[in-house]
């Protein structure tokens, strides 16, 4: 195009309509493309946004119908109108750029008059609404296609908006539980939930708002054969221009199998846990025991009622003490339902710390908790959480043959998260080895079967927490344990 580039060219015989001084202010502003047709359809002025939109020079446009460059027939009809007095405003058309790039434009017709009403010719405005319109082809694109996703897959997918009220749910859900999506929309995400289960979905929706990151939740349904399936659940923040959190997408899946697979293993790595600690809780019964038939047989030959007083009293605390040990193995013995409750979390260490007792004594290892003050509330499976802790505080123990100290040390972070840590001065792990550990059935000891670490690790993800090993050869093992709390 030329350098001195005029605002329009004027070809039309009624130059006195426009003063140029006005007619120049609007050119220049107008971030439209600005033309003149006179009452032929053709171009009589045009500004330069006008050429930049079609790439053509000045020179070819003036004089030129303006049906070659904008889609004929509707534009000829709109302009028709105009010469007839109306006014025509945002009509969806098309045009063409001089290289053959197809234009989407938004077209406004406006009627020219003189002094005495007669329409002389008409203003046409267009604006380039191409990449809105290509942005609007492409939102429908991949809506469609989300929409043959979540149409046709078999993972349960929820929206819902910040007051986790659902606004859309996938056809899987009929598929599987039996109800509708018309009668899951504009339902409450806690519906189906009991207490338990809304106070630990809850604590989830915390994290996520804490954090802005995804969290992977597991829970229980009826399906419509009323059997119970078990559904992990991804869901994810979605924010706003504010990055605020405006709703939540979940992509649920059915683990039905998996869980079920993984309550095998941890009943292998329960009757594992079992076998090794039968010598050592045998051991701790017999001691009370032995008190018993002692002080029994004192009774049958002693009238005084002091000493009476006094056995019985010694006799009732061991049968206390047997019974205590004997719930504790009995815990970790029966298979248990995976319900979630609220436990102290020191209260859970203590217990499993006395279970140990008598394994760490014949082992001669003294185990050592640190630990806050302020109570710690868990919403936790109990038996499970224990399992995983014998599951540590056995590895210490028997990591160390000659003795020594395991260190539990109990700390609060923040965003109500507790690091649970389990430190021995055993043998320790080297790194090559070290890799391999939570594999399945991988053990380094004798009678092992290769699974605690395992359980553990699946526990206490299912759990919404972490772990992490670390261990130096000859020197000792760590393992570090972070969980949420209320």
């Amino acid at each position: 195009m030329s350098k001195n580039y005029p605002i329009f060219y004027d070809h039309s015989e009624s130059k006195n309509l426009y003063p140029d001084v006005l007619m120049n202010i609007f050119v220049n502003s107008t971030t439209n493309g600005f033309a003149i047709l006179d009452m032929n359809d053709c171009y009589t002025k045009v500004n330069k946004k006008y050429t930049e939109l079609f790439g053509y020079y000045i020179e070819e446009i003036i004089g030129q119908k303006c049906t070659i460059f904008v889609e004929g027939d509707c534009l000829k009809e709109h302009i028709d109108k105009s010469k007839s007095g109306y006014t025509i405003s945002n009509v969806i058309s098309k045009g063409c750029h001089k290289d053959g790039k197809v234009l989407d434009l938004e077209v406004s017709c406006l009627p020219i008059r003189n002094p005495i009403e007669e329409v002389v010719g008409v203003i046409l405005i267009l604006k380039d609404i191409s990449e809105r319109k290509e942005m609007e082809r492409e939102l429908k694109r991949t809506r469609e296609l989300y929409q043959l996703i979540t149409e046709n897959t078999s993972d349960m997918i929820l929206v819902y908006d910040k007051n986790k009220r659902i606004i859309y749910a996938s056809p899987a859900h009929e598929a599987i539980f039996g109800k509708s999506v018309e009668s899951l929309i504009g339902q409450s995400l806690f519906h189906d939930m009991n207490k338990e289960e809304r106070e630990y979905c809850e604590l989830v929706f915390k994290k996520i708002e804490d954090t802005g990151e995804p969290q992977i939740v597991q829970s229980r349904m009826k399906n419509k054969e009323g059997e119970t399936v078990y559904i992990e659940s991804n869901i994810s923040p979605i924010f706003n221009e504010y990055n605020e959190i405006d709703s939540y997408v979940s992509v649920g899946r059915n683990v039905t199998d998996r869980v079920k697979n993984g309550d095998a293993l941890r009943n292998l790595d329960r009757l594992s846990i079992i076998g090794q600690l039968a010598a050592s809780v045998a051991h701790e019964i017999r001691n009370p025991l032995t008190s018993l038939k002692g002080f029994s047989k004192l009774l049958n030959h002693i009238d005084e009622k002091d000493k009476q007083k006094e056995y019985l009293s010694i006799i009732s605390h061991e049968l206390e003490r047997i019974d205590g040990i004997v719930n504790e193995f009995m815990s970790l013995a029966k298979p248990q339902a995976v319900d979630y409750d609220y436990y102290n979390l020191n209260s859970i260490l203590e217990s499993t710390i006395n279970f140990l007792h008598p394994q760490a004594v014949m082992s001669n290892v003294q185990i050592l908790l640190t630990k806050p003050i302020e109570p710690i509330e868990l919403l936790c499976n109990l038996n499970q959480l224990k399992q995983v802790f014998v599951n540590f505080l056995q590895n210490s123990i028997e990591s160390m043959p000659n003795g020594g100290r395991v260190q539990i040390v109990v700390e609060t972070l923040e965003n109500k998260r507790v690091l649970i840590q389990f430190k021995d001065e055993g043998t320790g792990i080297s790194s090559e080895v070290l890799h391999y550990l939570g594999t399945p059935f991988y053990t380094t000891k004798d009678k092992g079967i290769g699974l605690g670490l395992t359980v553990s690790n699946k526990i206490i993800q299912e759990h919404n927490g972490s772990m992490k090993i670390d261990s130096k050869y000859g020197i000792g093992t760590k393992v570090s344990v972070e969980l949420g709390y209320n």
